[in-house]
């Protein structure tokens, strides 16, 4: 009897997999805290003698390096991809037998990467599941454009085939577990809200299955859209052998020290609710929600490398977003506090504010700058007619080009304006963060466009 047992990432929008038996298991793309699998493995009690990465990852530091030197596991990556370090390269076809009558089997699946490859989870000789990392997703396939954009249209093709082979020789009842694709930007787009999914439904559902090679790489690279900036850095992390995380806490700052990081230009950001930040925060503080996408839109727009200080409501709340960052690479936070702005502001000194509102609110007003951040391909949909936009992720580099006067920020739901208003608020720009879902726009009268295509 075998088990699968999903380790959720839901930060980044990713799945790994602890997969085996009663008494061994393998894990297929890990996080890099680790010591959530390890206390899987030992709440099922089984050891991990095997670790599996299905590619070199474009979208977090993997653990699958830490994970196995400390259970000293077997280390399959794909023969394909180039990496610094002593593992086991996974050939299209090897059969690893894990224990208890269980097997993986290699099968290549290059399209993401390359390099590519899934892993068939095999019970007796019968194919159960697939681990099919960023090749089929539900409903859809990995992103094809994010290792060279001259690769692109070829791996889009290959993504096709790939497709096609797995529905090919995995019969209807195997699950498909994918690593990608629950808010990943690794997918090439979202799926349907589906938590799982098999080959036979993948056939009938999945747009790679189920359209000609021609339609689908035409349809996936119009749909394609940013990249977040900090994948640059991953894949050369994962390719070079992640270190070890250090989730200790980080050295408290006061609030004079608070003042000189932001004084220095280093970035100091508030975990809190966009709510509590916007009725109080640090001047010169910005808001990244630690209930939001914090890793993702942090390590999007935080130029790469540059000092962070972290603060937040609770010791819980610093705890949860130093383990959320480590998985994008942003190790050590340089100094963090606790508590409320009460306690980070300066003697003598007082929180700053700024309002936040509506789409109706926003419908009564004349004269003001309406700034739409969110992204390219949500503005073609439909947009506020005479809006200014600038993606949430061009905006640190581009706050000069928005007009003198009181800023309105919207998105689609109210976090990204949250971050954007705080942006905005640090630049001393007076600014109102619509904390509201888009839907409300047109039900307030604004007039939508909806915008050209090329």
């Amino acid at each position: 009897m075998y088990f699968v047992d999903t380790i959720d990432v839901p930060g980044l929008g990713n799945r790994g997999y602890l997969a085996g038996g009663a008494h061994s298991a393998v894990v297929v793309d890990p996080p890099r805290d680790i010591d959530r699998v390890i206390a899987a493995a030992a709440r099922r009690g089984v050891r991990i003698t095997h670790v599996a990465e299905t590619h070199v990852h474009n979208d977090y530091v993997t653990g699958g390096l830490e994970l196995a030197r400390v259970t000293g596991a077997r280390y399959l990556v794909p023969a394909g991809a180039r990496v610094a370090y002593e593992r086991t390269a996974a050939e299209d076809g090897d059969l690893t037998p894990i224990g208890d009558g269980l097997a993986l089997r290699a099968l290549a699946t290059p399209g993401h990467t390359p390099h590519h490859m899934s892993y068939v989870l095999e019970d007796d000789g019968r194919a159960v599941a697939v681990f099919t990392g960023g090749s089929l997703l539900i409903g859809t396939v990995g992103r094809p454009d994010l290792v060279e954009p001259r690769l692109t249209e070829r791996l889009a093709r290959a993504q096709y085939d790939s497709a096609h082979r797995l529905a090919a020789e995995l019969p209807d009842e195997a699950q498909v577990l994918p690593t990608h694709g629950f808010g990943s930007f690794c997918s090439a787009a979202q799926h349907d809200g589906r938590a799982q999914t098999t080959i036979g439904r993948e056939r009938t559902a999945n747009e790679a299955l189920v359209k000609d090679v021609d339609t689908f790489v035409a349809d996936l690279l119009a749909a394609l859209d940013d990249i977040p900036a900090y994948y640059a850095h991953m894949g050369p992390a994962n390719a070079g052998g992640p270190a070890p995380v250090d989730l200790t806490p980080p050295r408290r700052a006061d609030a004079g020290e608070i003042a000189a990081r932001l004084a220095a230009g280093e970035w100091v950001v508030d975990l809190r609710s966009r709510v509590a930040f916007a009725e109080g925060h640090v001047t010169g503080a910005l808001n990244f929600e630690a209930e939001g996408q914090l890793a993702t839109y942090l390590a999007w727009l935080l130029p790469w490398g540059k000092p962070v200080t972290l603060l937040a409501e609770s010791a819980e709340q610093l705890a949860d977003a130093q383990r959320e960052l480590v998985r994008v690479g942003i190790d050590r936070p340089a100094a963090a506090a606790t508590g409320s702005p009460a306690d980070w502001v300066p003697a003598g000194e007082r929180p700053r504010s700024f309002p936040r509102g509506t789409f109706a609110e926003l419908a009564a007003r004349d004269g003001v700058v309406i700034l739409d951040v969110r992204r390219d391909s949500e503005r073609a949909a439909e947009h506020i007619a005479g809006s200014l936009h600038i993606p949430l992720h061009r905006l640190r580099d581009r706050l000069a080009e928005v007009p003198d006067g009181t800023v309105w920020v919207h998105c689609a739901g109210g976090m990204r304006a949250a971050i954007a208003a705080s942006l905005l608020d640090a630049a001393g720009r007076d600014v109102v963060a619509v904390d509201d879902g888009f839907d409300a726009a047109r039900e307030a009268g604004l007039p939508l466009h909806r915008a050209s295509r090329a």
